[in-house]
């Protein structure tokens, strides 16, 4: 006896993505007003920490658009060869996302040490309050998707552009703090390295974490080991076999595995309580279960196997 059980698990994931692609949509708005005034007062004020901000505010435009169009398609109902619909196309975004974060923070250290071998005079007044004023709209944005990022991977890329934006600002607004202090206009590119390596961070933990899906890797929430054990541990069970944890993509965990029950067990039953202890332990709510009686042959192996 096979079964497939996923409780209202797309009714959540379907509003989950509207509300993305509107905080998302929200979030470029903001940012692409940000990134046209950066721009301007960056080359006014010849100001390369300025100017990778607005570089930055570039990529993290591109990357919310990627990640509106990926809430798009994931939002759309499975149809034809697409049995799990585009849900992915969240984790390919990610992928980009981090991408382009890595590829920025490059060429930011690159023009940076440019810079600190060959000073460039900065108007470190004016940077000063555009970085305030760039760094209070990105805390607008953060604060806007801090909550979503939590349940999509999608989000979440964009959410860390946002954070490397408003470390960005702060570290740009100590750098004129310190150029008008001092005089000395390699503080602006020593605040773009700072912002290079924590792209780098952001970039690296994007990645690794939108593979592991890609890779089909288990959430963290539902060791297959522990899973597994709960599985065979379970009143009725003899054994579990062929069992695949993944994820579908992020915060849809789902599950595969062969079950086998004492003669004489009811399948229905043991399944469904199954279905329960996965949901509520390990929050994977779609499951796909091969239950079926033991034979009677192989039921002794395994006592004896037990037995030691």
């Amino acid at each position: 006896m096979s079964a497939h059980g996923h409780p209202h698990a797309h009714g959540h994931a379907h509003g989950q993505h509207v509300l993305d692609r509107r905080v998302l949509v929200l979030s470029l708005c903001l940012v692409l007003a940000t990134m046209a005034a950066e721009i301007v007062v960056g080359l006014v004020a010849d100001s390369l920490a300025l100017l990778a901000d607005a570089g930055h505010l570039l990529t993290d435009a591109v990357a919310l658009g990627l990640a509106v169009a990926a809430a798009s398609a994931a939002a759309k109902p499975p149809r034809g060869p697409w049995t799990f619909g585009f849900k992915r196309a969240e984790i390919l975004s990610a992928q980009a996302n981090g991408l382009i974060l890595g590829g920025l923070a490059v060429w930011i250290a690159v023009e940076a040490v440019r810079r600190l071998l060959d000073p460039v005079e900065v108007d470190a007044e004016l940077v000063g309050w555009v970085a305030l004023a760039g760094l209070a709209v990105s805390l607008v944005v953060a604060g806007m998707l801090s909550r979503a990022q939590s349940e999509s991977l999608n989000v979440k890329g964009a959410y860390l552009h946002v954070l490397g934006d408003i470390a960005a600002f702060v570290g740009t607004g100590i750098a004129a703090g310190l150029i008008v202090a001092t005089g000395w206009n390699g503080f602006d590119p020593v605040a773009s390295l700072v912002v290079a390596a924590l792209l780098l961070l952001g970039a690296y933990r994007l990645l690794r974490e939108s593979a592991q899906i890609l890779m089909l890797a288990a959430p963290a929430s539902a060791p297959p080991g522990d899973v597994g054990r709960a599985i065979a541990a379970h009143p009725g069970v003899v054994e579990a076999h062929d069992l695949h944890v993944f994820s579908v993509t992020s915060g849809f965990p789902a599950l595969s595995a062969h079950v086998l029950v004492e003669p004489g067990g009811d399948c229905h039953r043991i399944r469904i309580e199954l279905e329960q202890v996965l949901a509520e332990r390990f929050g994977i709510e779609h499951t796909t279960l091969q239950v079926e009686h033991v034979g009677a042959d192989r039921g002794l192996v395994i006592r004896r196997r037990s037995s030691h």
